[in-house]
């Protein structure tokens, strides 16, 4: 494999270990604003009507740096019944197709949320709620996180395409 491509693999495997690392860090976050929303209603009686939300909104923060993350280290969801019994070539092969289907979904998604993205930049989009935050914030958080995600599928074009031709990465 071309020395570009390595290091191409090793970038995005590395700014994905980075920005999962960050995610995890966010349960201690939501944890804390959950205590503290029950602290304040259940104690002093004065409850807060954004913690939730911000917690919402968190845990959606959560699963989308998460998502490379899980595609880097191959954490996520696989129907195992025929995979199981591949070699690690035919392993490669069947990988290399559902990552094709994946970069066309993520391809899709990243549209869609540009779009979004746009709209709540034009409009000012906030949620209707009494917080009444923006949404803009997690919609580019969104849209990044899915560059992110194509970009490691094609971390994992390359790494099958090495794994096909008996390279190591």
């Amino acid at each position: 494999m071309p020395h570009l491509i390595k290091v191409y693999v090793r970038l995005i495997d590395r700014i994905s270990d980075y920005v999962g690392y960050l995610a995890a860090s966010l349960i201690f976050f939501m944890g804390g604003t959950l205590l503290f929303d029950a602290f304040t209603r259940n104690v002093i009686n004065m409850p807060v009507h954004w913690a939730i939300e911000l917690t919402q909104f968190t845990l959606a923060a959560y699963y989308f740096m998460g998502g490379p993350f899980t595609l880097k280290n191959n954490q996520h969801v696989r129907m195992d019944l025929w995979y199981a019994n591949l070699s690690e070539r035919g392993k490669a092969k069947m990988d290399l197709l559902t990552v094709g289907c994946l970069i066309f979904y993520l391809v899709v998604m990243l549209i869609g949320s540009i779009s979004s993205l746009e709209y709540a930049i034009a409009t000012n989009e906030r949620r209707f709620s009494l917080w009444n935050p923006s949404t803009i914030p997690i919609k580019s958080l969104l849209t990044t996180c899915l560059v992110l995600m194509l970009l490691q599928a094609f971390s994992l074009v390359f790494k099958h395409i090495a794994t096909i031709r008996g390279v190591r990465l």
